[in-house]
């Protein structure tokens, strides 16, 4: 099977399109370097040619509701128009574990991406997973040194590579709608996260943890970003992944 994963070169994306030449299909990598752009829809027919699904993990780097929704709404919908005329039988979106109840600009554009779906006419599957283990790495580097502001949140961080993997399980499956949520094996704060982050790349910051504001702030910290009810759970820890992190990071002379 042809499959077309939009944001093929994103940290999910590679996952995506290893694992689905490992289960013997044939991805197409959705992507500015590759001569596509999901928000004007250029490439789009040409890329997609032949494509009998789509995976889309395109993301954008933005805090803002404003550009969440402006990107998630025009890549969703030329995504989901140029498949139909390609004939694409199951578009598959991943989406975030608590995305309806935490109220970040970024989730509602999210928000407006699973509408843009659910609403489409080519059968669909959204997986709604948790937040992965890299979180922590992309929460501190956002943050200039000598600082490290992280807000106050509980997790349950999953592998990105088990993402994939599900996600490829999903498309090759029968379009569902709503799949069961998936999660890491077990919750953690993302504040000590990021300090076992920091002591592991053996950074010396000053760690400063952060309560957002209002209703956002208390899902948050509560159970606002945790699976409502069973689903698949993934196997690796934050300690293992970072034990690996860490392993990687030495290799490598850091």
């Amino acid at each position: 099977m042809r499959v077309a994963v939009a944001g093929g070169t994103g940290l999910v994306g590679r996952y995506v399109v290893e694992e689905l030449a490992a289960a013997g299909q044939e991805p197409l990598v959705l992507a500015r370097s590759r001569g596509v752009d999901l928000v004007t829809g250029a490439g789009l027919d040409v890329a997609l040619a032949g494509a009998e699904a789509v995976v889309d993990v395109s993301n954008v780097t933005t805090m803002s509701g404003r550009k969440a929704v402006a990107f998630f709404d025009s890549a969703g919908r030329n995504l989901l128009d140029a498949g139909e005329r390609a004939g694409v039988r199951h578009h598959v979106v991943l989406s975030i574990v608590g995305v309806d109840r935490v109220g970040l600009g970024y989730y509602q554009g999210k928000l407006r991406q699973e509408d843009v779906v659910r609403n489409g006419r080519t059968p669909w599957t959204v997986l709604r997973a948790t937040q992965f283990h890299e979180f922590a790495e992309q929460t501190l580097d956002r943050v200039p040194k000598p600082l490290a502001v992280v807000p106050r949140m509980r997790t349950q961080p999953v592998a990105a590579r088990e993402v994939a993997r599900h996600l490829v399980r999903l498309v090759l499956a029968p379009a569902q709608g709503t799949a069961p949520e998936l999660a890491g094996p077990r919750a953690e704060q993302l504040v000590d996260m990021v300090g076992r982050l920091l002591r592991a790349r053996r950074e010396r910051r000053l760690l400063l943890p952060v309560r957002m504001p209002g209703a956002t702030g208390a899902a948050m910290t509560g159970d606002g970003l945790l699976p409502a009810g069973p689903g698949p759970r993934g196997t690796q820890t934050f300690d293992a992944w970072l034990a690996r992190y860490a392993a990687r990071d030495a290799a490598q002379g850091g």
